[in-house]
């Protein structure tokens, strides 16, 4: 009962909270763990115990299978080279940037379990990053840049955590061709496992007309991706990512718009509720964690202070030399661009989960937990609050008159693809001409049958025309959303 108030009692402080980052055009993931933060050090209030479970199993995979459905998948094929080097290497040699730094540091902390540390520590947060960015108007190829290695890189560090715990746990003595073939088979399995998933999931839902049980299915999709592939004993986080990055692409070919609708608002609410209580928990966590080490512990705030440095500079030295040398090639990198990417790179969900799951006999446990957390809170609060000053102050925005010209690029295309469809029905004397002349001159709501029926058609034209442009790269996939929810908006209402 206690843990229900509890939940219930951050919903309503996240709601509140939400509201005031709105105003104040702050992040809303910022602001909670700051409040978070401060509600911990209020003498009396009770401690709150986050246990991995709960975040592995329940938060964790409806948040970032919507974070993959919302990446657009032609722009990640774009930078899917650079997000691929990112998600492996990048990874790599951050954990092992961070495992020095705390060996050095905090005495009794082994190298194994440093590097246990740098795995949690080594990926960014995609529920972080799409939080963010939906609130910056980034260009499509750096969002999708962000957002896609977030995705793969949280698969990739939980692949390498669970190793680096096998490792340290048995002293070390995982060889590098044993932890390999590990990597391997958890990620390769995982990647299995979610395509298998999304194919079934597809495959039911485009089966199905009730709007209850598709919204069942999608909101079923993320759970069973994550614990069949726990139960097989690969990457659940992989088959999750991977159920959603395919089943993002294909959503808008075996569903209606109205359909699409509803899922979408259910999702909405779902996400809103589980950021609002995860964000939360991570500024409740910290001074609890604190107060359970020693006293005069201040090697842990310097590490603290030493390890986000280090995160830092080992994703802006990947970074920059990769969005100069595109930048010289006539492509879309720069330098502004590397600093908005590495500025974007917070911590946040997956880290948390990843770092309570760490098992009580790694040595220097709870030093390590404090650390992580820290760093989480450090990256959320100050990247979070800052970053959105940062991409103003350099520019790295999206021009608004671009935006403009495509979206009146696709209201024209659609239109002439809705009127060169409807000439080919009249000729075929399936449109009576009243209702042609209807259709022809305004479009406009009725509620005769055969008005219905041709309108359904032609909006389905218009919707495959705004597809074809997206993956022609002639519009971006923030312009073909914004015009298919008005699509989907019009189909719902011809069922009214």
């Amino acid at each position: 009962m206690h843990s229900v108030a509890t939940v219930l009692a951050l919903v309503v402080l996240a709601t509140a909270v939400a509201t005031t980052a709105d105003r104040l055009k702050a992040p809303a993931p910022s602001l909670l763990v700051l409040v978070g933060l401060g509600l911990a050090l209020i003498p009396g209030v009770p401690d709150v115990e986050v246990t991995p479970n709960v975040v592995s199993l329940v938060v964790l995979p409806p948040l970032l299978y919507a974070a993959a459905t919302d990446v657009s998948s032609r722009e990640l094929r774009a930078v899917l080279g650079r997000v691929a080097g990112l998600a492996f290497g990048l990874v790599l040699v951050t954990a092992a940037a961070v495992a020095v730094v705390v060996w050095l540091l905090l005495p009794g902390v082994t190298p194994a379990a440093g590097f246990v540390l740098g795995a949690v520590l080594a990926s960014t947060d995609p529920v972080a990053v799409s939080a963010l960015g939906r609130r910056l108007a980034l260009p499509p190829r750096l969002l999708a840049l962000v957002q896609g290695e977030s995705l793969l890189n949280d698969a990739t560090s939980l692949v390498m955590f669970r190793i680096a715990v096998a490792g340290a746990v048995a002293g070390g003595t995982l060889s590098v061709t044993g932890a390999t073939g590990r990597f391997l088979g958890l990620a390769g399995g995982g990647a299995t496992v979610g395509v298998a998933v999304a194919i079934c999931a597809g495959f039911l839902r485009s089966r199905t007309e009730d709007p209850v049980l598709e919204t069942v299915l999608a909101l079923v999709t993320p759970y069973a991706a994550y614990v069949l592939g726990e139960a097989l004993n690969v990457s659940g986080v992989t088959a999750v990512v991977l159920a959603g990055l395919v089943l993002g692409a294909r959503t808008r070919r075996f569903t209606s718009g109205p359909l699409r609708l509803q899922v979408a608002a259910v999702y909405d609410v779902l996400v809103f509720l589980l950021e609002s209580v995860v964000f939360a928990l991570i500024g409740l966590q910290l001074p609890l964690l604190v107060r359970r080490l020693p006293a005069g512990r201040t090697d842990v705030a310097i590490a603290i202070v030493a390890v986000t440095a280090v995160l830092l500079l080992t994703r802006l030295a990947a970074l920059l030399p990769a969005a100069l040398v595109s930048g010289r090639r006539g492509g879309s990198g720069t330098a502004a661009g590397a600093a908005v990417a590495t500025w974007a790179g917070t911590r946040g969900v997956v880290p948390l989960a990843a770092a309570l799951s760490m098992p009580l006999n790694i040595p220097g446990r709870p030093q390590l937990l404090v650390v992580a957390t820290g760093v989480i809170v450090v990256t959320l609060v100050v990247q979070g609050l800052t970053l959105a000053p940062l991409v103003r102050r350099l520019g790295v925005t999206r021009d608004p008159q671009a935006d403009q010209e495509e979206e009146a690029l696709a209201r024209h295309r659609t239109a002439v693809a809705a009127l060169s469809r409807l000439e080919e029905l009249v000729d075929l004397e399936a449109a009576p001409p009243p209702v042609a002349v209807r259709l022809r001159a305004d479009l406009s709501a009725s509620t005769t049958a055969d008005y219905r029926r041709l309108r359904r058609e032609l909006l389905a034209v218009e919707a495959a025309e705004l597809l074809r442009l997206s993956e022609t790269g002639q519009i971006s996939e923030p312009v073909r959303r914004r015009l298919q929810r008005g699509l989907d908006l019009e189909e719902a209402a011809l069922d009214e």
